[in-house]
């Protein structure tokens, strides 16, 4: 194609990517090394019958003025990334000075809200990653398998947990592991104890969380899977039955290998969704045992006083941290292409 064509042809999708990703990226960047102006105090006198006090009250219209000339607020440079809230260089050195064991410093390292957040959030998106690959290619071999007359019921059903939206499918789950609910109430009967509670601790909780994501992102890997299959090449199969390999040797050696590149768009779909998880935090009302850096955005923009600075600020180590994990997917694909262009 010559380039002048070809730069007619990608010029809708670059506008549209400048527009709706690049500049606000950009715009949550300069708005991170920002924070709100204080409120402009001043000290007036109060006088009355019995004598006079001194009252300190807020200008409001000194403050509406300072907040109208300077609407992005106080330049505060990288100062928001390192305060308590997000990094805390300054917490994390006086934590491993004063340490006594390396579990006693994870501990307090835990108990900084970034550090908390990512903790599970990590933890979130490398268990459910793998396990939804796993699961979404055993599902499309098993159905795949099912005589044709039972593949479109199979496939249906099998895709209802990604049709139903994550937080209402979270909400169901949540209510199902209530102590009156299915899960809960079966669970009490079957290890004889009513004070059980999926939700009371945390360990279950971050369970309850996980179960959930595979259930719920599964179907996707499946699908894909499912029709990659249909273009596994029947005469390898074949051949390879005639060589004598069994089911498990073909699956491994055959059909593997040519789903490998679905495997990786997965992945990166996958990495990208989980490490952003929020409405099953929402859903759960796990905020308490499990938070992750978007809910972390999300308590910072609600309530009376919205910071602003600080949830971009969360929202750039986010993205930073969506690049970090798709980088050696990412290479890799890059490696393979060159490959085959050679």
């Amino acid at each position: 194609m010559p380039h002048r064509t070809f730069l007619w042809f990608i010029l809708p999708s670059l506008t549209a990517m400048f527009l709706f990703i690049a500049l606000p990226i950009v715009s949550v960047i300069v708005q991170s090394l920002f924070v709100a102006h204080e409120q402009v105090l001043v000290t007036v006198e109060n006088c009355g019958p019995f004598g006079c006090s001194q009252e300190t009250r807020v200008d409001r219209e000194a403050t509406a003025a300072l907040r109208e000339a300077q609407p992005l607020g106080r330049f505060n440079g990288l100062g928001t990334y390192v305060n308590r809230s997000h990094l805390a260089t300054a917490e994390l050195a006086q934590a491993w000075q004063s340490r006594e064991s390396l579990g006693q410093f994870l501990g307090q390292v835990m108990n900084l809200p970034f550090y908390k957040a990512l903790a599970f959030t990590l933890s979130f998106t490398f268990i459910v990653t793998p396990l939804v690959l796993v699961l979404g290619l055993a599902i499309a071999l098993g159905v795949n398998g099912l005589p044709r007359l039972l593949r479109g019921p199979t496939i249906f059903f099998s895709l209802l947990p990604m049709i139903v939206t994550p937080l209402i499918g979270s909400l169901v789950l949540f209510w199902m592991i209530d102590a009156q609910g299915v899960i809960g109430a079966t669970l009490q009967i079957l290890f004889d104890d009513p004070n059980l509670s999926l939700k009371a601790s945390p360990a279950l909780t971050w369970l309850t969380l996980f179960v959930y994501g595979v259930w719920h992102s599964a179907p996707f890997a499946f699908i894909v899977f499912y029709a990659g299959l249909q273009t596994v090449p029947a005469e390898t199969l074949e051949a390879a039955m005639i060589d004598g390999a069994t089911r498990w040797q073909r699956v491994r050696y055959v059909v593997i290998p040519h789903l490998m590149p679905l495997a990786v768009f997965i992945t990166l779909m996958q990495l990208m969704d989980n490490f952003r998880v929020f409405e099953p935090i929402v859903g759960f009302q796990a905020q308490a045992s499990a938070t992750s850096l978007s809910y972390l955005i999300y308590s910072h923009l609600r309530g009376d006083v919205q910071q602003f600075g600080s949830a971009a600020a969360t929202s750039v180590l986010t993205i930073l941290g969506v690049a970090i994990l798709l980088t050696p997917v990412l290479i890799r694909t890059w490696r393979d292409f060159n490959r085959k262009r050679a």
